[in-house]
């Protein structure tokens, strides 16, 4: 079985430490049929052009496509495998491009546009990213994620 390569952080980041400009560590999603069906079974979408290549040729596709849940999925997977496991996605933006076929990896990249403080140690990190396979740009976004200041030593 094939596995998206990972970063998945250990610790959260403490927004303070992170500034516009900030790359975010890219991430590569070896898509296959398998990923391509796995994610369209799990999101309950039937449509024949996620799971049948026949059908997908049938109707102008040279091949099956990753659909729009799956793609949001990874989008999300991107941003928290970054931030840490107690980051979370206040705000996702996305835009489709080209498909995403089989045996065509996406590449996810993403930059920090800015950083502000919420209530109560709270801090929001705005990024800009995309994910992009041979055709071009599979889907670019924007996000906002909350994070809380690690503090170290408290219980």
């Amino acid at each position: 079985m094939t596995t998206v390569n990972s970063r998945r952080s250990r610790t959260t980041l403490d927004w303070r430490d992170i500034n516009s400009g900030d790359e975010v560590t890219p991430m590569e999603v070896p898509v296959t049929a398998t990923v391509i069906v796995a994610g369209a079974i799990a999101s309950r979408d039937f449509m024949p052009v996620h799971h049948d290549p026949e059908f997908a040729k049938q109707q102008g596709s040279p091949n099956m496509f990753m659909n729009i849940l799956t793609t949001n999925g990874l989008c999300t997977k991107f941003l928290t495998d970054w931030a840490g496991p107690e980051a979370m996605v206040k705000k996702l933006s996305i835009r489709l491009g080209v498909p995403s076929f089989p045996n065509d990896p996406l590449r996810f990249t993403g930059t920090v546009t800015g950083t502000s403080a919420g209530a109560e140690g709270e801090g929001l990190v705005e990024i800009a990213f995309k994910g992009s396979n041979s055709l071009g740009d599979h889907v670019s976004g924007m996000a906002t994620l909350s994070l809380l200041e690690n503090r170290v030593g408290e219980q």
